[in-house]
């Protein structure tokens, strides 16, 4: 990934913290990976101490750690540790492949058996320097024959984005650097918008060679897998970037980074119906995983818009033609409800069912499609569900598996076996916008000749005219009313609640359109769609709309 080649350890770069135990002194204190190893004499070994470390040894033995670590003493640290052959290399290269030195280690108040700290340092290459300073953690544990208090070893102990077999390395970038535009040219970058940051990653691990830029000097971490990215994490100089299109709008991604932020776990995406560009991408907590565009979840009654195509093209029903809604329904010995287990008076539409999102208006109509795998069909065939996105950066596309029974008809209203991530969702809402399926992308396909998916056929211009009404409705005095109060333009939506194993609370789903773009959100444990998930496609569609 890197050219980067390894370079003796600068002399006198690691600096001692000041008190504490000098660091030399560690080794007769040390254990093995296991916490077995080391030399105990018979009286030793009848005194081994147990349960869980005390204040004090927490104390000293963190402590003991930071010294030998800032001193650039590798052999002495992981000696401290639960996996000495494990910690070693990794704290070695912190000075001889990352170049990081004059190492200062602070630690805060320990909380139980975890000691937080932070750490500032200088990385030095080449005449050229640059400081580097971030927090993390460690615990401190029992070895388990020693009895000693030792840290429990992990790569995030020496850097917080540090995975197992990754390496901090300081070097020349093999790939060149990106400046990742906006549609209208407006730069993107990951600290004015941190959702972003593993996609410009991925951008310029793919196409950073071939934008028009020259090599930087750069401190990185190098993932054990070659197909990930590697994260950087300092620039000593910066070479001469290349640009990469994008097809995101600045204005909408950072109403979308604001709106998840208002949740422990949210995730948006923006797409444009009309051509599939994706305008926004955002989660909170950020992480390598990128939840909006991989995760895989039941999206609840968001699906509904797909099933009510489905539903319509079949003639099974009509938008304002009737469709019962009782409280419980049975199908093939499996019992469902609505929530709360309201019902609708007799004579309602299948538009009141579809904005008020009765369950089991959509359960009594799947005997009448005379096929368990019809969802599945038009997920693949209409939507494009499934069929190996090509959207610049790595996407997972959902699933409704071929089921039958009740667990067919649970997928009939988003839960059951169905997976999607909200990218998915955004997608769906964009192609009942048009009925015509657009493949989503983040970068134009212009950029590497990528073939796109395509699907097999579109929506009846009757269906599309149905769908968009109800999704209107949905919005107007539907389940998504409030939600979709402060949007303006051509507005509508889908609300949904999926209730997944484990959780007292329901995940929150929403996903609306205004004019020609389209949005969908999920915050966990959000409860019902229009509480959280709606005010977030709200904020992102007011500003992207």
């Amino acid at each position: 990934m890197r050219s980067g080649a390894k370079v003796a350890v600068v002399g006198g770069a690691f600096v001692l913290v000041a008190g504490g135990i000098g660091y030399g002194a560690y080794s007769m204190l040390g254990d093995t990976g296991d916490g077995g190893g080391g030399t105990q004499s018979a009286s030793e070994s009848s005194k081994v101490k147990t349960g869980p470390p005390s204040a004090e040894e927490i104390t000293e033995t963190s402590k003991g750690f930071f010294d030998a670590w800032a001193a650039g003493d590798a052999s002495a640290a992981a000696l401290l540790t639960n996996n000495e052959a494990g910690a070693e290399p990794v704290l070695a290269s912190y000075g001889e492949d990352a170049h990081i030195g004059e190492v200062k280690i602070a630690p805060g108040p320990a909380v139980g058996t975890k000691v937080p700290y932070t750490v500032k340092a200088t990385i030095s290459y080449e005449g050229k320097s640059k400081p580097l300073s971030y927090a993390s953690e460690l615990t401190v544990v029992r070895g388990l024959t020693t009895g000693k208090a030792l840290v429990d070893w992990a790569p995030t102990v020496v850097h917080p984005q540090l995975t197992e077999g990754a390496t901090l390395k300081t070097g020349e970038s093999s790939t060149p650097a990106i400046e990742a535009v906006d549609r209208n040219g407006t730069v993107l970058t990951k600290e004015k918008y941190p959702s972003l940051g593993p996609i410009l990653d991925t951008l310029r691990q793919k196409y950073g060679e071939t934008s028009g830029g020259s090599a930087g000097i750069e401190t990185w971490i190098e993932p054990a897998d070659e197909s990930q990215p590697d994260v950087n994490l300092v620039t000593l100089s910066k070479g001469k970037p290349g640009k990469v299109q994008t097809t995101l709008d600045a204005g909408a991604q950072a109403a979308a980074e604001r709106a998840v932020k208002k949740f422990a776990q949210a995730s948006v995406v923006a797409v444009k119906p009309s051509t599939g560009a994706i305008r926004a991408v955002a989660n909170n907590p950020v992480t390598e995983f990128n939840v909006a565009l991989q995760g895989k979840q039941a999206p609840g009654s968001t699906l509904k818009i797909m099933t009510a195509a489905l539903l319509l093209e079949k003639g099974l029903v009509t938008a304002n033609g009737a469709a019962e809604c009782p409280k419980d329904v049975m199908y093939q010995t499996r019992s469902f409800h609505n929530l709360d287990h309201f019902d609708l008076p007799d004579g309602s539409t299948f538009t009141q069912s579809f904005a008020q999102s009765c369950n089991t208006a959509f359960i009594k109509l799947i005997d009448n499609t005379k096929d368990d795998a019809a969802l599945p069909k038009i997920a693949k065939d209409v939507f494009g569900i499934g069929l190996d996105w090509k959207t610049g950066v790595v996407t997972t596309d959902g699933s409704v598996p071929e089921e039958v029974g009740g667990e067919a008809a649970a997928q009939y209203i988003g839960q059951g076996t169905v997976q999607m991530n909200v990218l998915n969702m955004a997608s769906i809402t964009a192609t009942a916008r048009t009925g015509t399926f657009r493949q989503p992308i983040i970068v134009p396909q212009s950029l590497d000749d990528r073939e796109l998916a395509t699907a097999s056929r579109s929506l009846p211009a009757s269906v599309v005219q149905q769908l968009n009404a109800m999704m209107r409705a949905t919005a107007a005095w539907g389940t998504g009313a409030k939600a979709m109060g402060s949007v303006g333009g051509d507005k509508g939506a889908k609300t949904g609640s999926a209730e997944v194993g484990g959780q007292d609370t329901s995940n929150s789903w929403f996903t609306g359109f205004s004019n020609d773009l389209a949005a969908a959100a999920v915050v966990q444990s959000g409860g019902h769609g229009g509480d959280a998930a709606g005010p977030v496609v709200a904020e992102v569609l007011q500003a992207g709309g």
